[in-house]
């Protein structure tokens, strides 16, 4: 971007909100003149769609002379004119979100870059509770969804649902941020660090409080299964502390770079891991309720491979998802492994960013699943 710019003559950050503002008119300017094939064909169909379904408890959703209808019957789904969108991930969306990932980060560098903050590795660990407050808070919209009274209905509960809750996280964590340098430049805290960890904290510890209380409280949605809880921070601290003990004594090069920022993501995609083990095989033998069901397309394709490849003997032993956690496991080592010290050198804040969205794939998601299975719902 900045080599482009050089080129145009042009600041990178004015180059990178022009491109934001061409891309955003191409696509509303495509979905206005041709909406059954840019807007219900792509948008809706990939993204909206699902959000819509998921937040109305449908089992699809299906896009009919430019309205939208829920079909609450498989069968019915399935017999269904395209376009037809079902809660959860495509591929084709994930990449979309990988992409709306990698231009957000670009303009949250700028950002820090203009607030003169972020080069150093204390915003990575700053910015940890918000990764926690992102997971737990999508857990708040499936107790809210649970058949009682529905505390956010549609449509705000869509703030609550991916990938809109990634902008609501987003914004909170903006202001917090914001409000943090603020505080720092009035000098009423020395460090705009200190207060951006409380806030993370505040709004964690009440997202928290609330799944609590909808467990506890008589005639709740929720339950509480801290057995649950227990085995997949266990789980994932001793998986992750092997692998970390491995890269120590026999390959100190992969983490030389990173540091402790690395054992942090190496730990975040491990509960990721260990959660999508105990909640899709291990639920029932915990005397949890019954087992989740799989959401992403990679998690369903592991699953998959797994359950067609070893015999029933072995699967009714281990389940069919421990090998997700292993592919949780050398990814991030492999992640971690390219962020050497030369990479923080050149481009700090990016960095430092691109760590944080890292951790926040495998945190954000490990949190949710690990709470709706301690919570069950």
């Amino acid at each position: 971007m900045a080599t482009v710019a050089e080129r145009l003559g042009v600041e990178p950050a004015r180059l990178w909100l022009g491109s934001v503002l061409a891309l955003l008119a191409a696509l509303i300017g495509g979905s206005l003149v041709f909406p059954r094939a840019v807007y219900d064909g792509f948008v809706w169909h990939y993204f909206w769609g699902p959000v819509q379904a998921d937040a109305n408890a449908a089992v699809c959703a299906i896009r009919e002379g430019g309205t939208t209808r829920y079909l609450y019957d498989s069968a019915a789904c399935s017999a269904a004119a395209e376009p037809v969108a079902y809660p959860g991930y495509t591929l084709v969306s994930e990449v979309g979100y990988v992409v709306v990932l990698l231009i957000a980060l670009a303009g949250v560098v700028f950002l820090l870059q203009r607030l003169e903050i972020g080069s150093d590795r204390s915003l990575f660990f700053s910015l940890l509770p918000f990764v926690f407050f992102g997971g737990a808070l999508r857990v708040v919209e499936d107790v809210t969804d649970a058949p009682t009274e529905s505390v956010i209905t549609y449509p705000l509960n869509t703030l609550l649902i991916s990938p809109i809750i990634y902008f609501t996280v987003f914004a909170v964590t903006l202001l917090a941020l914001l409000a943090s340098v603020t505080l720092e430049r009035k000098r009423v805290v020395e460090r705009y660090t200190s207060p951006l960890v409380g806030i993370g904290c505040a709004v964690l510890v009440t997202t928290l409080a609330f799944l609590l209380w909808s467990a506890v409280v008589p005639g709740g949605p929720g339950t509480f299964y801290p057995q649950v809880l227990v085995v997949i921070l266990a789980g994932a601290t001793a998986s992750a502390g092997l692998v970390w003990w491995l890269l120590e004594r026999y390959a100190p090069a992969v983490n030389a770079g990173t540091g402790r920022i690395g054992a942090v993501v190496i730990w975040g995609h491990a509960v990721d891991g260990v959660a999508n083990v105990v909640g899709l095989d291990w639920m029932v033998a915990l005397g949890a309720g019954t087992n989740l069901v799989p959401k992403h397309p990679v998690n369903r394709f592991i699953v998959d491979v797994t359950a067609s490849t070893l015999p029933a003997s072995v699967l009714a032993i281990t389940g069919d998802t421990w090998p997700f956690l292993v592919v949780k496991l050398v990814a991030a080592t492999l992640v971690v492994w390219l962020f050497d010290e030369q990479i923080f050198e050149e481009s700090p804040q990016y960095t430092i960013l691109l760590l944080v969205a890292i951790l926040a794939v495998g945190l954000g998601p490990g949190t949710r699943d690990m709470l709706r299975a301690t919570f069950g719902v």
